[in-house]
């Protein structure tokens, strides 16, 4: 009888492992799918925060009430990388304060970092995000 007890105790052992990894794969497999989840930046090249920047930067400045003499002027940075967007612009305010401002986007992190000075002061420092992009909108 003694052996029977082995062979069940030894059964129901390898069962409860074979459970116990299974749930540790799947808590595996949920904890990195919450880690990286496949968050993109909100633009996937240069050329594309490059031409979106001066319009949400602007948007961002008008709900600060801050108006611009002009459309703002965008280029990119030397530094910029594949993985590394890097733009600035510049431009005027009505009252004739210049405005810089500088968007990068870094692909390894998915983060997105704007800040906006007028006459060198900063209105927006590091924010991750710039006027309707704030809210989900489409531009």
């Amino acid at each position: 009888m003694s052996e029977t007890v082995q062979r069940l105790d030894r059964k129901k052992v390898m069962i409860l492992a074979a459970a116990a990894l299974v749930v540790l794969v799947l808590g595996g497999g949920i904890a990195a799918y919450l880690v990286f989840r496949g968050e993109e930046l909100t633009y996937q090249t240069q050329a594309a925060l490059r031409k979106a920047l001066p319009e949400t930067a602007a948007a961002e400045l008008h709900e600060r009430g801050v108006k611009l003499a002009g459309p703002l002027k965008c280029g990119d940075l030397p530094s910029r990388t594949k993985d590394k967007l890097r733009v600035s612009c510049s431009g005027t305010t009505s009252d004739e304060k210049p405005v810089a401002v500088f968007g990068s986007g870094e692909r390894e992190t998915a983060e997105s970092h704007y800040t906006i000075l007028v006459a060198g002061k900063p209105v927006v420092e590091n924010a991750p995000c710039l006027g309707a992009d704030c809210r989900g909108e489409e531009g």
